[in-house]
């Protein structure tokens, strides 16, 4: 019985051993991509002169009596004139043998002298040929030829799971190599509205940003750019923007200096279950439209407030967030077709893409009107007519005001004097009558939809109302 267990014991071992023998042959070699591609990756320093702290300017000498000059000679030391140099480092990718260097904009941002370090320890002064803050991507060029370049991938391919490699200059360590997985793709990060982001959890750190990151076929799929972190240090949580992305704006940069991309002129948001219930859908999905800007694509192609978007060219929307990256993909004057829930029914829009203004401002709420009649009812709260001038100043053809909140439902859900409610129940709010009646009639212990409008922003809240 004991021989017999100490076999068992040398089996079970010898399988383990196998096993781990099979893992680590399965595990990838990196080393083939990082001699490859190695050699096209750079390491990017800045310089932005900035005033000395204190630095007080220097008065005009002739102004002074002679006896008191030296007094000022001696307050203002020449060294003190002297500007601050405040010096950054970053890492970038060569893309052309005469010399295109693809970086992050927020490397280069405000530099005042861009340097490129190549392998062989040389330096060489570049010229900021564009740059992107939307997609944060920032095009160089410097004045060489014959150098090694990387060769470029498609990250629309990437799957979360696959093996890549992250190659920068951390801290100023030249040529770090990290590797990892793809966590996610088409990530969206809050104040990011272009760029679908691929998610890693490769090692990147400050000094990375910039530079290329690799799949197994030694292509770049994408430029890291940013990391989440509670810390301040790397947690596992990097992110990347899509090299399909990168090259699109890096060839209008080279094109025209410039940037142009898709604009519908819309306002909106995500859609949970309780949305999803009151607007008929049989799951949260979709870009619920919650305001449509006057003369924008969207208007002339007639989106209307309430749509919820599911689809553009084909191409779901699962979460709010995939349509702006969808529409600034495409150039302005290129025609779209959204399948859109309305009412409860599928409809198909053909729109034809704006482009993206310069500078989006949105209208302001306004005070609320005078003179009006107002109401008490189910919601607790007691509303207004609004003038004809604040429609025209928030560029709204209906709504009611509120003025007055009372315990209930309305103060509940968090809404305020002031605030515009210019849908409920799915239904148009013309009038406080129009308000009342609709109230009346809403529906107990089902999720119920309100559009708000507050300081010139619209969203759609939802609410129940109590057997």
């Amino acid at each position: 019985m004991c021989l017999q267990k100490k076999l068992l014991g040398v089996t079970a071992g010898i399988v383990l051993f196998g096993q781990a023998l099979i893992a680590h042959a399965q595990l990838p070699d990196f080393t083939p991509l990082v001699d490859q591609a190695s050699p096209a990756v750079v390491n990017i320093s800045t310089k932005q002169n900035r005033p000395a702290r204190g630095q007080m300017q220097m008065p005009d000498l002739e102004d002074i009596p002679p006896p008191f000059r030296e007094f000022f000679r001696r307050g203002f030391p020449p060294g003190q004139e002297q500007p601050r140099e405040a010096q950054s480092l970053g890492s970038g990718f060569i893309i052309s043998e005469d010399g295109y260097v693809l970086t992050n904009n927020h490397v280069i941002a405000d530099a005042d002298e861009i340097m490129v370090r190549l392998p062989d320890r040389s330096e060489l002064q570049a010229k900021l040929i564009g740059a992107d803050p939307r997609t944060d991507v920032a095009l160089l060029k410097i004045d060489a030829d014959d150098l090694p370049t990387v060769r470029l991938g498609k990250s629309d391919s990437l799957k979360a799971g696959e093996w890549v490699v992250a190659i920068g200059s951390p801290f100023g360590f030249d040529h770090t190599v990290t590797a990892g997985v793809v966590s996610a793709t088409g990530r969206s990060l809050p104040g990011e509205s272009y760029v679908p982001f691929i998610q890693t959890d490769v090692a990147i750190n400050p000094g990375n940003s910039g530079g290329p990151l690799f799949n197994l076929e030694g292509e770049v799929v994408g430029i890291n750019s940013q990391i989440f972190t509670r810390s301040g240090g790397f947690m596992g949580l990097s992110f990347a923007i899509p090299i399909d992305v990168a090259m699109d704006v890096a060839n209008q940069l080279r094109d025209s200096g410039k940037v142009s991309r898709g604009w519908l002129g819309v306002s909106i948001q995500e859609v949970n279950k309780d949305l999803a219930d009151s607007f008929g859908l049989d799951r949260p999905a979709g870009a619920l439209v919650a305001q449509v800007m006057d003369g924008s694509p969207a208007a002339r192609g007639g989106l209307q407030v309430g749509d919820v978007i599911v689809s553009m060219n084909g191409k779901p929307i699962i979460m709010s967030a995939d349509l702006p990256h969808l529409v600034g993909s495409l150039k302005p004057g290129t025609e779209a077709t959204f399948q859109v829930v309305r009412n409860g029914e599928r409809k198909k829009l053909d729109i034809e893409i704006g482009a993206l203004p310069d500078d989006d401002s949105l209208a302001s709420a306004g005070e609320p009107g005078e003179g009006a009649a107002a109401s008490n009812n189910r919601l607790g709260v007691a509303v207004a007519e609004l003038s004809d001038e604040q429609k025209r100043g928030m560029e709204i053809d209906s709504g009611v005001v509120i003025r007055e909140l009372q315990s209930g439902p309305a103060a509940m859900i968090g809404l305020r004097p002031g605030d515009v409610i210019t849908h409920l129940n799915n239904q148009a709010i013309d009038s406080v009558k129009t308000f009342n009646d609709v109230v009346a009639q809403l529906p107990k212990n089902r999720s119920v939809s309100m559009r708000v409008l507050r300081q010139g922003r619209a969203s759609f809240i939802t609410f129940r109302l109590p057997n």
